[in-house]
């Protein structure tokens, strides 16, 4: 089975209250990601996005291309920080597809790229696909 990769989804510019909003939701106050006095001090140009902001980005996306309930396996590296002002890409870069149990599934590569080509994030996941004829 065959079916189209999906649009790519873009996220940002990021911006600080993002940074402090991600912060609270998720109860991480490391003064890293808001406090710009300390993350110069520890030889950082700026505050850094919390990496799990980034994979929650790359996951929404995942979401949005199959559907909520989809996603049966999703992993990821990071590779790259990610600062104020990115604009972050989601990418579905390739799949195989398969079946399991008669559903199809796919396993998917994934990559979350920032505006000037960096990878920041690379993943995988697997997820069932809605119906034969594609996404």
């Amino acid at each position: 089975m065959r079916f189209a990769l999906p649009e790519p989804v873009v996220y940002g510019p990021l911006t600080r209250t993002d940074l402090v909003r991600y912060a609270g939701a998720s109860g991480d106050f490391n003064p890293l990601h808001h406090d710009h006095e300390f993350a110069s001090n520890a030889g950082l140009p700026d505050v850094m996005a919390h990496g799990m902001l980034s994979a929650g980005l790359l996951a929404s996306a995942l979401t949005k291309w199959f559907g909520a309930g989809s996603v049966r396996r999703y992993s990821i590296r990071f590779r790259s920080p990610v600062w104020p002002g990115d604009v972050l890409t989601a990418h579905c870069r390739g799949a195989e597809t398969l079946s399991d149990g008669g559903r199809p599934i796919a396993d998917l590569v994934l990559e979350l790229v920032r505006g000037n080509g960096d990878v920041v994030i690379a993943g995988t996941a697997r997820v069932m696909i809605a119906s034969p004829s594609g996404v």
